[in-house]
């Protein structure tokens, strides 16, 4: 497919933000099953760009001047098609550190005592998927009942979430079963569900000795194919977030975030 995509991120404030740091995960890489044909990223200052331990392209700018809005957009367009294995480049993070839960990763006796007959004894295709599906089957997609900060556990004791809350939980259980696994953030096109627009998924080592990864979409309980398009990778959600600053002052947020993903001819 050929898909032409639009991401505007707007925060406002009560009061003046004195001084705030932005750090952008929002240039999707040219890899198996997409091709970047133009993309381009405006901000309210020229930003910083390099490459982060993951190989993901981000961009950070400082703003040292007082200010009440803000506003990044991302746009361009991207070839797609179906692809859903990945091989490490040389310089590649080894997959046993992500073996390691994170705060937002770490499961509980509950969890695993739950999911038990589902953990895969294995880092098979066939046995990731059968996880996936018992998550999707438990955690039911609920937007607004969870926030960036929702971890596995809490999505698991409320049995809802979204995407990002399925990609937590499947990666704290494939670690708990000796299986690497790593958040990826993306977009999703569906002409039927314009709120999956931005979505997660995870990667699981399917070969340590080659670094091949293989990508399961748990909303969907399957492989991706081309309606997926890859942001970045991390540990989790936090180490791969689209958009994530600190700032100091402004008091009251109020961010809005709009995606779109047309299809072109």
């Amino acid at each position: 497919m050929h898909l032409k995509i639009r991401h505007r991120t707007e925060y406002r404030y009560e009061m003046p933000v004195r001084y705030s740091i932005q750090e952008l995960r929002l240039t999707p890489p040219t890899t198996a099953g997409q091709q970047v044909d133009k993309w381009k990223i405006s901000t309210p200052i020229k930003a910083s760009n390099s490459i982060d331990s993951f190989g993901n392209l981000y961009s950070v700018f400082v703003q040292e001047s007082p200010y009440t809005a803000m506003m990044i957009e991302a746009e361009g367009e991207v070839h797609t098609q179906d692809a859903f294995e990945f091989i490490d480049d040389a310089n590649a993070v080894s997959p046993f550190y992500l073996l390691q839960q994170t705060n937002l990763t770490e499961p509980t006796a509950e969890m695993l005592d739950y999911f038990s007959y589902s953990l895969p004894k294995k880092n098979s295709v066939d046995q990731v998927i059968r996880l996936a599906e018992a998550i999707q089957g438990l955690i039911e997609y609920s937007p607004g009942q969870t926030n960036f900060a929702t971890t596995a556990a809490q999505s698991f004791a409320m049995k809802s979430g979204v995407c990002q809350d399925h990609a937590h939980i499947m990666l704290a259980l494939c670690r708990a079963s000796n299986i690497p696994a790593r958040y990826v953030s993306g977009y999703f096109f569906a002409e039927e569900s314009p709120n999956l627009a931005s979505h997660a998924w995870i990667d699981f080592c399917s070969d340590i000795d080659k670094g091949i990864w293989t990508s399961v979409d748990i909303t969907h309980a399957c492989l991706i194919d081309s309606r997926h398009i890859r942001l970045a990778i991390g540990r989790d959600y936090y180490s791969a977030a689209p958009v994530k600053g600190v700032r100091s002052g402004g008091g009251g947020e109020e961010l809005s975030a709009s995606i779109s993903i047309s299809k072109l001819p």
